[in-house]
């Protein structure tokens, strides 16, 4: 039981550490992107070159903690029902393994606007256009990967069901969220012109991942106690 709990909160210090990660990485750095204005968008990643690299190393982070994130919760998880686990961790590959290729569409920005001699043959307004072109790129990118962001939180949210480590209502609302997450990505998807009516809809589900996390980070996991089979003298 002890060693339950220690692993419990162990994944709770990481999701914790992720979710601070991806806030930062969120809100904590200037939009770089001038939507439809790729000189105004090239203009600030030169400006600003060094905030720039340190966001793609937040990116990398996030995702390198998603990774620990998974496979702590697959630990703690495997003994109620290891084929959901393995589905969990499986969905947080691929996000992570898309969103990591993304991330690529990132740097090429940085090398198109290096201002290398071999880039000569393209005029300025074209590295910017091209610039900008593969942030596009990466944002359509990181909506995809959202799409398994949302879609890892139904078989967490199931597990956390059957578990009675915690309260069910934990379950429930992971699940919530996942179909909020699921629900935008797959708007932006189809739909791109009722992204924003849709997310501003959906973006509050989003918060029933939360509670988990802090359940996990200051409770733990309470082991359900087996009854006592004695038999009578």
């Amino acid at each position: 039981m002890n060693s339950t709990k220690a692993t419990a909160r162990r994944a709770g210090a990481l999701y914790f550490l992720f979710l601070i990660v991806g806030l930062v990485d969120m809100y904590g750095f200037p939009r770089f992107i001038v939507p439809g204005d790729a000189t105004a968008t090239a203009r600030n990643i030169i400006a600003a070159e060094l905030t720039y690299r340190v966001g793609i190393l937040t990116d990398f982070v996030s995702l390198l903690l998603f990774i620990f994130l998974v496979v702590s919760l697959y630990n703690l998880l495997k003994s109620v029902h290891k084929w959901h686990a393995m589905i969990m961790v499986l969905l947080v590959s691929v996000g992570v393994s898309i969103g990591l290729a993304s991330l690529l569409n990132k740097i090429a920005p940085l090398i198109l606007l290096s201002g290398a001699d071999y880039l000569a043959v393209f005029t300025k307004p074209q590295l910017d256009a091209l610039a900008l072109g593969f942030l596009s790129l990466n944002s359509n990118g990181n909506t995809i990967a959202a799409a398994f962001w949302g879609l890892w939180l139904f078989p967490f949210g199931i597990l956390v069901i059957k578990s009675g480590f915690f309260p069910r209502i934990l379950g429930i609302l992971l699940m919530v969220a996942g179909f909020g997450l699921l629900t935008m990505s797959v708007t932006s998807i189809v739909l791109p012109a009722y992204e924003h009516v849709v997310s501003r809809a959906m973006m509050p589900l989003g918060l029933g991942e939360f509670p988990i996390i802090f359940w996990l980070l200051i409770k733990g996991a309470e082991v359900p106690q087996l009854a006592d089979c004695r038999l009578p003298n």
